[in-house]
């Protein structure tokens, strides 16, 4: 019976001390459900992390928004009260994020991924110091943003005129469809279901992933591919928290981010290819000719000049993507 005792006692203690190990707690938190591909990137985050810091940074992970809405958990994250956060709300970390909401700059994932690889994207991350964050590296939350609706397809500009379209509450996306000559509506994401059902609104706009977890394709006959807008993941860390790692654990976190990032791309893209064939059984599904995606271009131009003369980000920075998506010509 005493030695028994003794194992218990001693691997209480063993058990103490690796809780004890660690000199630095990672505690991160976002909104997405356990099987979202942004938590399944940051449990690789996690072992990845503790793995190659020899465990002295453990990471604890909370999804489900089981530490509050995106709002309290960037605040908390500013404050250094979390570590982590991914999700919304990056404008509140640097305007210049807006950039790559804005409508029809790119037409696919990779052009933004490029754009937030390189230098540009580079020096938006480092904006976001300023407001007590510290961003390595910013990847895309799910792929291109795609139309769907009830009343017709949606080829040209034209056919966009009347349709009342549920969106977010962002400027961008707001400003965009006011431009296409739609009439955007304000309807709670979780209420967006039934107002296609009883005719509140006509559509909506969401990646395939989105709009298949929400099951929209039951309500809605139609899905455009406009490929229109495409929204930033910036991995959001707390300066505070940062800036007082040894310089050798800085390093490990921002490759380890960085991995992390790639693997949520690659996830996320690789999802919606499947979606968007799940959801071609269910509604029909057409693609926007070359010679009527200008029209969209053309018609959303003042939209980009609205926020560069807001001061979001600069009239430089907007022609450096451009130039990076072969559309240098559309501001000439």
């Amino acid at each position: 019976m005493r030695l028994t005792h003794l194992m218990m006692a001693s691997l209480a203690i063993g058990f103490t001390t690796s809780l004890q190990a660690a000199d630095f707690t990672f505690k991160y938190a976002h909104s997405q459900t356990d099987d979202a591909p942004r938590s399944e990137s940051m449990r690789y985050f996690k072992e990845a992390l503790e793995e190659r810091s020899d465990g002295r940074i453990a990471v604890e992970l909370y999804f489900n928004g089981t530490l509050g809405k995106e709002e309290d958990v960037l605040q908390q994250v500013q404050m250094g009260l979390i570590q982590g956060y991914r999700g919304g709300l990056f404008a509140q970390a640097n305007p210049a994020y807006l950039i790559y909401t804005m409508p029809f700059l790119f037409t696919t994932p990779e052009q933004a991924i490029d754009v937030m690889e390189g230098e540009l994207g580079q020096a938006i991350n480092e904006g976001a110091h300023a407001n007590q964050l510290h961003i390595p590296v910013t990847g895309v939350a799910g792929g291109m943003r795609q139309l769907t609706n009830n009343v017709r397809a949606v080829n040209q500009v034209d056919d966009l005129r009347g349709l009342k379209i549920r969106t977010p509450p962002l400027a961008p996306t707001l400003l965009a469809f006011e431009a296409l000559g739609a009439s955007p509506q304000q309807v709670p994401y979780t209420e967006t279901y039934m107002a296609m059902r009883t005719g509140v609104v006509d559509g909506q706009e969401n990646p395939p992933s989105n709009i298949a977890d929400m099951k929209f394709h039951e309500a809605q006959e139609y899905m455009s591919l406009l490929n229109w807008q495409i929204h930033p993941d910036p991995f959001f860390i707390s300066a505070q928290w940062y800036d007082q790692l040894p310089e050798d654990l800085q390093s490990i976190v921002d490759d380890v981010a960085q991995e992390t990032m790639t693997r949520s791309n690659e996830i996320w893209l690789a999802s919606e290819a499947n979606y968007l064939d799940t959801l071609g059984e269910h509604m029909s599904i057409n693609d926007i000719a070359d010679e009527h995606r200008q029209g969209f271009v053309d018609a959303v131009v003042p939209v980009w000049e609205h926020f560069v003369e807001r001061g979001d980000f600069s009239q430089e920075q907007l022609e450096q993507v451009l130039t990076l998506t072969d559309q240098a010509e559309v501001l000439e």
